[in-house]
């Protein structure tokens, strides 16, 4: 009942996104939280996604064709993906695939099975689902084109293993026939950076309407100011690091000195 009266209270709230309405439907979204601090005692944490679409008929077990995504996006990163291989009898890092501006965190949640909501080429062009985000490589690539389906598997797999991407499919509740929510959670080794918060709004596998938001996750206090000396000005940075175990080393070699 206090979840409720939250989410009534927060979706009336002026940090309410209005959905670019295509057939008179509108999408209601909102956050939880939009800042997300990381601090040295950070081990994750979620961030609740709640909302309203109106004008719909959406009842429980009648869908009435009408179901949501919502996607969670990263700043886009550069990353290579490597594959090992055997050289004189050693494992050693052989062939590499370089993916170019991937999102460096991505999460999706839904209302049914993401290949359900639409066709592939609608989900393609919005980048719903891990099998239809847009991983493009890089043109200097030295892979057989046969195994580039091996190295984008490899690729999700692994963010997959980090918690960096997820897919949870009819993980989207509905409180009311409207109102829905759903939980994205956030791992501790999450990139700092804006994030992207969509909201898609199917109706028999048409996009109707759809919301975006912004989420910041940043560094705050010690972490903050050691993370943007070390962006800004790294000869700095190395400097006072090579300093400091300089000190640590000798003030250890003080304290446990045996006379």
């Amino acid at each position: 009942m206090i979840r409720f009266l939250l989410f009534l209270v927060l979706s009336l709230a002026a940090t309410q996104a209005q959905a670019q309405n295509r057939h008179g439907l509108d999408l209601v979204t909102s956050l939880s939280s939009d800042v997300i601090s990381i601090q040295s005692n950070f081990t994750g944490t979620e961030i609740v996604i709640f909302g309203q679409a109106s004008n719909i008929e959406r009842q429980p077990n009648d869908p009435s064709g009408y179901e949501l995504a919502i996607v969670v996006e990263g700043p886009p990163q550069d990353i290579t993906t490597r594959r090992k291989g055997r050289f004189l009898g050693v494992w050693v890092n052989r062939e590499a695939e370089r993916f170019q501006n991937v999102p460096s965190f991505y999460a999706v949640a839904s209302t049914v099975d993401i290949g359900a909501m639409a066709n592939r080429t609608i989900l393609d062009d919005l980048g719903i689902g891990l099998n239809h985000i847009n991983l493009a490589v890089s043109g200097s690539s030295n892979v057989a084109l046969a195994d580039r389906d091996d190295f984008r598997r490899a690729f999700i797999r692994l963010r997959e293993e980090t918690g960096l991407y997820s897919e949870q499919e009819t993980s989207i509740e509905f409180l009311t026939e409207t109102m829905f929510r759903t939980n994205i959670p956030l791992p501790a080794t999450i990139p700092v950076g804006e994030y992207k918060v969509k909201s898609f709004l199917f109706h028999h596998g048409k996009l109707v309407s759809q919301t975006e938001q912004m989420l910041s996750v940043a560094k705050t206090g010690f972490e903050q100011i050691t993370f943007q000396l070390a962006q800004n000005y790294p000869l700095v940075y190395g400097v006072l690091a090579v300093a400091l175990a300089i000190f640590t080393g000798w003030l250890a070699g003080v304290i446990f000195r045996k006379d």
